[in-house]
C-alpha cells in the first residue's frame, strides 16, 4: 500500500497527523508493507527566512482574535501533540520559510531509500517543534541532512542553487489540482484523510482501502 500525503514543516497538525498515521499503520499489521511519501505544501511560500513575532501573536493577527484566545489555541495544539508522544511546544517555534527544508526532502527522496527520507522528515519536524530552530537556517539544514546520511557536498549543492525547487512547486500545483486546501492531506488509494484525524479514524480508512 502506498500513502501519499501533503505536509509542511511549519504545520503542527502535519506533525501530529503524520505520527497518528504511523501509529495507525503499526496497529494494522495485516496491511503488509506500507510506503509513506510526503509531498510539499508550503503554508506561506512568500514567508521571509525569519518571521518576527511569536506563534500566538501571528495567530491572533491572522485570524483577528484576541491574544488570550490565540494563546489558548496554541496551548491546545501543544497538548494535542504531547498527548501523541511528541516533544512539542508550539508557542516557542521560530516561524520562517520552509522551502529549503522541502528541497532537501526532495534530495533525500531521490535516493530511493524511504528510511533516509523518513529520518530527515522526522529530524526537521523535531528541530522546528521540539528544539525551536529556524528551518531556513543553512547551517542547521546542512547539519541535519548530513547527520541523516546525505552527502555534504550534495547538500551544499542544493542549498547553493534552486535545485529541487521545481519539484516542490510541482507538488503544490498537484495539490491545487487535487483540491487540497489544508494539510495534512493523505491519499490512500481512492480514499482521502484530511487533517490530523484520530488513529482510529485513520485505521478505518486504511481498512476500507483493503476491502
Amino acid at each position: 500500500m502506498k500513502i501519499t500525503y501533503w505536509s509542511d514543516y511549519a504545520c503542527p497538525f502535519c506533525y501530529i497527523g503524520e505520527k497518528r498515521m504511523e501509529k495507525a499503520i503499526a496497529e494494522l499489521p495485516q496491511l503488509g508493507e506500507v510506503q509513506l511519501e510526503m509531498k510539499s505544501f508550503e503554508l506561506d511560500p512568500s514567508a521571509p527566512d525569519c518571521i518576527e513575532g511569536s506563534s500566538i501573536e501571528l495567530l491572533a493577527q491572522k485570524y483577528g482574535m484576541p491574544p488570550e484566545e490565540a494563546a489558548r489555541q496554541v496551548e491546545r495544539i501543544t497538548q494535542m501533540g504531547q498527548a501523541d508522544g511528541l516533544d512539542m511546544n508550539y508557542e516557542s517555534v521560530r516561524l520562517g520559510n520552509t522551502l529549503d527544508a522541502h528541497r532537501l526532502t526532495k534530495l533525500a527522496q531521490s535516493k530511493g531509500d524511504p528510511d533516509l527520507a523518513n529520518r530527515l522528515i522526522e529530524e526537521l519536524f523535531q528541530a522546528y517543534f521540539s528544539e525551536h530552530e529556524l528551518l531556513a537556517d543553512r547551517d542547521l539544514l546542512q547539519r541535519i541532512a548530513v547527520n541523516c546520511g546525505l552527502d555534504a557536498a550534495e547538500v551544499d549543492e542544493v542549498l547553493d542553487s534552486d535545485k529541487y525547487r521545481r519539484e516542490v512547486k510541482e507538488d503544490e500545483r498537484e495539490a491545487f489540482l487535487h483540491g487540497v486546501h489544508m494539510v495534512p492531506f493523505f491519499v490512500v488509494g481512492e480514499h482521502e484523510i484530511v487533517g490530523a484525524l484520530s488513529v482510529d479514524e485513520m485505521k478505518q480508512t486504511l481498512m476500507m482501502e483493503m476491502r
